[in-house]
């Protein structure tokens, strides 16, 4: 088959072809869980699937290029191909996607030369070399060998970022130069020079909005007077940050602005049309003044909520997509008020799976252990005559604790030399007695009379994935003083969390089990529970402050009481029937040793 750009219409094999495809992110559910999601989406009526690659979740170092379990892209795009439907690949290098540093590896940017998102050969060799990991995935499985990829993004949203052909000119002949035959697009928002700046005559443009859809398709047209009209960024709805409101948006008002692009003959990318979760440590953050780190769940006011189940905005939009196109019959299980199930494979009936209705667990975390405790385990230390960043020490995420020692007789002032990035909890003698917080620009704390031992607990709560700030570097910038005068000679080590060290793990499995309730951080607390079979779950610490959290060895990702996310998502595949175990590594303090295993979620609506 052949896929092409026409004067007016994507073509398929010569014959006019619409576009309706919907965001996955590969990168953010369960494998276990990528099929049951893609049928969904043709089940709503879309033939395409698009996906971002997450550059440095393949490449967590210079020397590694991860392609197995859950970064298994081409499995991905075989269950797409399975399905009988499209795909859209969307590389990057850069892709925002409110995912940590935008896609671009820590390790890229660590000594400081290499340029970001520009003409400049560091970069562009490290992007070549990317892409040549990528191409025994993507060129055999275009379109023109029979696979499933109609179209392939180069850069994105570039034209609200900078203004440079020369370098898109050499990212679209990397991206030829690898075997991509396919049409290759652009996207920006329609709005002042983004489209033009973004792109170049042989990129096909698209344009990136939730609303207006017809003055937006009117302001692409402007740019590019021939070819298909395509909105390849449909926001349905949008992420969360913590400490604001959860983002929602009424589902007839984006059916509507779908049906307004649809009827003027517009392509479309329903963004996103299944949003998942960011686990682990891979949330991105905005700072555009104020640092703002993204929450756990990107459920996204999604067609499919984060645990895979329609909302009223999957009816909302199939009625409208059926005017325009063909679409399959409906199980009773994705109707309106059905379990959001499938059903079961060969079941003769259609009938779904049956699952006796989930009940909510309590989980006792009755066994405790303080992070001091647990530091040989889990950390490996090293010296320096400053605080190294993350950067420095190899560490892309997650947490380090930087120690020095100190002679205070008098207590004095700490502060840190430009910023904080992006949380540091301050401990004398393993007495904490404050936080440093970047979103409130924290730089100084008081500190008591101490002769003994100083650690800043720093956590790096997301790394900036959209403006100047993309590939800055973690932990704490600029020194650290006491009255003035540098501190010097610092011991410095990442924690090993994602996974936990297995040491650390060894510890945990043998503490008795304490009496009481309440818990002072920072801990470690864990606890089992039984289940009759093992389905999607959300995990509920309420009591609790910030942390994060495991459910059988699986980094959940973080919780903070803050909001507006009350509970975490726990992907059926993770559990299993019988005995599981809940770890929690609790900051601050809690005032519940319970958790709760819930068997439906807690967004959060309260405004912040």
């Amino acid at each position: 088959m052949r896929f092409a750009i026409g004067d007016t219409d994507f073509l398929l094999d010569g014959e006019p072809h619409r576009i309706l495809s919907g965001a996955i992110h590969y990168f953010r559910v369960h494998p276990d869980l990528w099929a049951d999601r893609i049928r969904k989406a043709k089940l709503m009526g879309l033939n395409t699937i698009e996906t971002y690659v997450a550059w440095n979740a393949h490449a967590p170092a210079p020397d590694v290029f991860d392609l197995t379990g859950g970064l298994d892209l081409g499995r991905f795009l075989d269950l797409v191909h399975a399905e009988g439907m499209h795909a859209i690949v969307r590389p990057g290098p850069y892709i925002c996607a409110e995912w940590t540093n935008g896609g671009l590896p820590y390790w890229l940017f660590a000594d400081g030369t290499v340029g970001v998102r520009r003409d400049e050969p560091g970069f562009l060799a490290a992007v070549q070399d990317y892409l040549g990991h990528l191409a025994p995935v993507l060129v055999p499985r275009q379109i023109d060998d029979g696979g499933p990829i109609v179209l392939v993004q180069v850069e994105n949203e570039y034209g609200a970022y900078g203004s440079d052909p020369v370098y898109l000119t050499k990212l679209e002949q990397m991206h030829r130069s690898i075997g991509l035959t396919v049409p290759f697009t652009s996207v920006d928002q329609p709005m002042g020079t983004m489209l033009e700046d973004g792109s170049l005559p042989s990129l096909h443009k698209t344009g990136s909005f939730g609303s207006r859809s017809t003055e937006r398709l009117a302001r692409l047209r402007q740019a590019q007077p021939t070819g298909p009209l395509m909105c390849s960024e449909f926001w349905d709805g949008w992420f969360d940050s913590w400490g604001e409101h959860h983002h929602t948006t009424p589902a007839a008002a984006s059916a509507a602005d779908l049906d307004d692009l649809l009827a003027a003959g517009g392509s479309v990318n329903v963004y996103m049309f299944h949003g998942g979760t960011n686990f682990g440590f891979t949330n991105g953050a905005n700072d555009k003044g104020v640092y703002r780190p993204i929450a756990t769940s990107y459920d996204y006011d999604a067609p499919l909520d984060e645990a895979g189940r329609p909302t009223p905005k999957f009816h909302a939009f199939r009625a409208v997509i059926e005017r325009y196109a063909p679409v399959p019959p409906l199980p009773a299980s994705m109707e309106p008020g059905g379990s959001g199930r499938l059903p079961v494979e060969g079941s003769g009936a259609g009938l779904e799976a049956r699952v006796a209705p989930a009940t909510d667990v309590a989980v006792r975390l009755d066994r405790v252990a303080s992070l001091r405790s647990l530091l040989p385990a889990l950390t490996d230390w090293s010296t320096h005559d400053t605080p190294p960043t993350f950067d420095a020490l190899g560490v892309a995420s997650g947490f380090v604790l930087y120690r020095t020692e100190v002679d205070l007789p008098s207590g004095g002032v700490l502060t840190v030399g430009e910023e904080v990035r992006d949380r540091a909890v301050v401990s004398v003698d393993g007495i904490v007695v404050g936080v440093l917080e970047r979103e409130h620009h924290d730089r100084a704390i008081a500190l008591p009379p101490v002769t003994g031992t100083l650690e800043l607990l720093v956590e790096d709560q997301g790394r900036v994935d959209y403006g100047p700030r993309i590939g800055e570097p973690k932990g704490l910038i600029g020194g650290v003083a006491v009255d003035g005068v540098p501190l010097a000679r610092w011991t410095a080590s990442a924690l090993t969390l994602d996974p936990v060290a297995p040491a650390a793990v060894d510890v945990l499995a043998v503490i008795e089990p304490t009496d009481g309730d309440v818990l002072a951080g920072p801990v470690f607390a864990t606890g089992s529970f039984d289940l009759a079979e093992a389905d999607d779950r959300y995990l509920s610490l309420d009591g609790f402050r910030k942390g994060v959290a495991w459910v059988n060895g699986f980094c959940l990702g973080r919780y903070w009481s803050r909001g507006p996310q009350r509970t975490l998502a726990v992907p059926g595949p993770v559990l299993r029937a019988g005995r599981n175990e809940v770890v929690v590594f609790e900051l601050h303090a809690a005032a519940s040793r319970t958790a709760r295993l819930l068997a439906e979620p807690d967004l959060g609506h309260t405004e912040a």
